[in-house]
């Protein structure tokens, strides 16, 4: 019995919509099926998209997060590959790039993870290609999707907790920039 993979329907946007393709090209090829892959994606909803290559995959959730903190972006799509070598770096890599968007994610990012993380080429060929399972257009349609959820509950937010009720804020009782005797 053949599996049956289920893909959400395509979100729709009353407003437009900018998402950052981050691309770590250490295999040409196989990344450049992954941004098409992740651009027809992206394009298909009517959104736009900015490509930026960082030097390896730990490099994009700091490139991401850098974005977020000095651009405009709704969301982000990571993209790049893994493939295992000898030694134990593969683990390194895989685990602390994926831990990088994880944690960007769960203080409200908007991320789609397509880093491929494979035993061989043929496994990142086949996850790249653009007839088949795009794993970039899959990582795109992520973060389209995550957009649209914060969208529906309500957009971005400057913050969760205390907030101080004036510009003034007070340091050990004393108000700040209050001058001493």
């Amino acid at each position: 019995m053949a599996e049956t993979e289920y893909s959400l329907p395509r979100p729709a946007f009353d407003s437009p919509v900018k998402l950052l393709v981050a691309v770590a090209p250490f295999y040409r090829d196989i990344a450049d099926n992954l941004i098409s892959g992740a651009a027809a994606e992206i394009e298909a909803t009517g959104a736009t998209h900015e490509t930026v290559e960082v030097p390896g995959a730990l490099e994009l959730p700091a490139a991401i997060g850098m974005a977020e903190r000095l651009s405009n972006f709704d969301g982000y799509v990571a993209l790049g590959c893994v493939i295992r070598g000898e030694t134990t770096h593969y683990e390194t890599v895989c685990n602390d790039s994926s831990r990088g968007l994880m944690l960007l994610g769960l203080q409200g990012l908007c991320i789609g993870n397509g880093i491929l993380t494979v035993e061989n080429r043929a496994q990142a060929e086949a996850r790249a290609d653009p007839e088949r399972m795009n794993k970039g257009a899959g990582a795109a349609a992520a973060a389209l999707h995550l957009i649209a959820l914060a969208r529906k509950w309500g957009g971005r937010r400057e913050g969760v907790g205390f907030k101080p009720a004036a510009e003034e804020y007070r340091i050990a009782g004393e108000l700040k920039d209050t001058p001493k005797a």
